[in-house]
C-alpha cells in the first residue's frame, strides 16, 4: 500500500521555524519526485517546492526562496522541508505528493497534508 505521511506541521510565531516531514511507503522512493503543496483557506493549492530523484534538482516557490530547504534523505525514505522565517502568509496544510516521473508534473500519490499556523 502506497502511503505518505505527513508530520511537524504546528503553530509558530511569526519569523519561528517548523521543519516538515514525509515519509514514503509503498514505491520505489528512489524513482520518484517528491513535492511539497500548500493550500491555504479559501486559496488555490500551490506547489512549494520539488525534489527530484535522478540529478537532486530542486525547485522552490519563489515567496520562500529564501527561506525554506527542501532535503530527501533516501534511506529513510523521507523529504524534508525546513522552514525558517516564517510569516503568516504561510499558514496553510502542507502536503506532500510523489510523482513517477524525475519531476513534479502530474503528481501519484498524495499524504493528508498537516496544518501550519504562522501567528503575528
Amino acid at each position: 500500500e502506497v502511503q505518505l505521511v505527513e508530520s511537524g506541521g504546528g503553530s509558530v510565531q511569526a519569523g519561528g521555524s517548523l521543519r516538515l516531514s514525509c515519509v514514503a511507503s509503498g514505491f520505489t522512493f528512489d524513482d520518484h519526485a517528491i513535492g511539497w503543496f500548500r493550500q491555504a483557506p479559501g486559496k488555490e493549492q500551490e506547489e512549494v517546492s520539488c525534489i527530484s530523484p535522478s540529478d537532486g534538482s530542486i525547485y522552490l516557490l519563489d515567496s520562500v526562496k529564501d527561506r525554506f530547504t527542501i532535503s530527501s534523505d533516501n534511506a529513510k525514505n523521507t523529504v524534508y522541508l525546513q522552514m525558517n522565517s516564517l510569516k503568516p502568509e504561510d499558514t496553510a496544510v502542507y502536503t506532500c505528493a510523489a510523482d513517477k516521473r524525475d519531476w513534479c508534473v502530474r503528481m501519484d500519490y498524495w499524504g493528508k497534508g498537516t496544518p501550519v499556523t504562522v501567528t503575528s
